[in-house]
């Protein structure tokens, strides 16, 4: 990815669909992902290997992510919530799985019925499972650390807390951690505040993505306190769609539309292209009557002389 400057990683196809009640049909979410992969679109978090009973918005993720898989260039992503997950998840051939361990031991129980001990050993052993595979078919292991930021069920999440969830997921042999405001709390003191914490103690390569949701307005802003920490992966949803089903009020991403129009107009690289991405909303729009699609760039329109020339850090003076 040395071509780009942050990665934006789509997270819609997972995070989109299983907040919302339709089921969008297979063939629209490949269409969905190939048209974004088009687009140049780097890494897509394409679903989540969990029991098709609880989400069954999700149910055909296996194939979803075998068909991803033969798009070119693109990065591979799902979430896991155990074990079971993870062993599909590597059968499908992700190239990256995500186990989120919520730091509120409430809102655990309520995602994945889990308290953080038995999270650790799920953790565990998915990476006896990974340390059998050779290491070209190894995906990479993120721990997710949820409601870093404030949870609806317990209300704060002490910083020590994160940093200590954190250090742990590190020390039972994830590849890297992720800091996710899956409530729609965080602020940019705090987004600043917790990478520095978490990074003095795993190391600046330990800690690259963030997920933020815009549930407060606040998404764009947190975005820009985390890239000034020096964060090169930021989440993000088409349409803004999604949230945690299991997080009440906390609805809500960050549009990828209006994430990548921000990040274009400062002269930053991510090697999409806005006009091709603004487009993909049709492809959702029509596989999901109903769905509330947001976004303030596609509402607006590209400002004049946007792009123009193939120019980028449009508005920036010389």
């Amino acid at each position: 990815m040395s071509d780009i400057d942050i990665l934006v990683s789509e997270v819609g196809p997972r995070d989109g669909l299983q907040s919302i009640k339709s089921i969008m049909p297979t063939e629209a979410k490949k269409a969905w992902i190939k048209a974004e992969a088009d687009a140049g679109v780097p890494e897509i978090e394409v679903g989540s290997f969990v029991p098709p009973k609880l989400l069954p918005q999700l149910a055909d993720t296996a194939e979803i992510v075998q068909y991803a898989r033969t798009l070119p260039g693109l990065a591979v992503a799902a979430l896991v919530p155990n074990f079971k997950g993870a062993e599909n998840a590597v059968k499908a051939g992700a190239h990256k799985i995500t186990l989120p361990l919520s730091v509120s031991e409430t809102h655990s129980q309520a995602n994945l019925k889990k308290t953080h001990e038995q999270v650790y050993d799920e953790v565990r052993k998915v990476v006896e499972l990974l340390n059998t595979l050779p290491e070209d078919e190894r995906p990479d292991f993120e721990g997710g650390l949820s409601t870093a930021f404030g949870c609806t069920l317990e209300g704060k999440v002490p910083e020590s807390k994160v940093v200590e969830c954190a250090v742990k997921m590190m020390e039972l042999g994830c590849d890297e951690v992720g800091l996710s405001d899956t409530t729609g709390y965080a602020n940019p003191a705090q987004l600043r505040r917790l990478i520095k914490l978490i990074r003095a103690e795993v190391g600046d390569d330990k800690l690259q993505g963030v997920h933020l949701h815009n549930t407060r307005g606040l998404g764009l802003a947190n975005t820009i306190a985390a890239l000034e920490e020096g964060i090169t992966t930021v989440d993000a949803s088409l349409g803004g769609l999604g949230g945690c089903p299991f997080a009440p009020g906390a609805s809500g991403n960050i549009v990828t539309e209006d994430l990548v129009f921000m990040l274009d107009a400062m002269g930053l690289k991510t090697g999409i292209d806005l006009d091709k991405l603004l487009k993909v909303r049709d492809i959702v729009i029509a596989a999901l009557p109903g769905e509330e699609m947001y976004g303030f760039t596609p509402d607006a329109g590209l400002p004049k002389g946007y792009g123009s020339g193939g120019e980028k850090g449009w508005g920036i003076a010389a």
